[in-house]
């Protein structure tokens, strides 16, 4: 009985993969960079189109720079748990980054108490910024 509850545990405690480095969104309209900030992790966005600058300029009026993703903790080794600003809605809410493979995450968020949903596939990029 105790040999299958440690192997329980020990699958759980699997460490979380890294997220680290710099993703770009479908539209290939935003670039962020995923970085340690603190003991979490945070998406600022390293570049962004003119149409993602104006359409993000009410709320956002310097989008580079912005911190887009916030208080990021791992949850499982493929899944972390944070805060997310959609700044064209000027949306703050929940957010979840799946790993969906080695150079994709899901970028998923819920607001008004999970009646607005949505979510993104960002790659994983290494070009120049544009």
């Amino acid at each position: 009985m105790l040999i299958p509850l440690l192997a329980l545990l020990a699958a759980q405690t699997e460490p979380a993969q890294s997220i680290d480095g710099r993703w770009i969104n479908p539209a290939k309209s935003v670039i962020i960079q995923i970085a340690p900030c603190g003991d979490k992790r945070c998406g600022t966005v390293e570049w962004a189109s003119a149409e993602a600058q104006a359409d993000a300029h009410k709320n956002a009026p310097r989008l580079v720079g912005s911190l887009l993703l916030t208080d990021l903790v791992p949850q499982t080794a493929t899944q972390w748990r944070g805060r997310l600003f959609v700044p064209d809605r000027n949306i703050r809410a929940g957010g979840r980054i799946t790993i969906v493979g080695p150079d994709q995450i899901k970028v998923a968020g819920c607001a008004l108490g999970g009646l607005l949903c949505d979510s993104q596939v960002w790659n994983r990029t290494s070009a120049a910024t544009p």
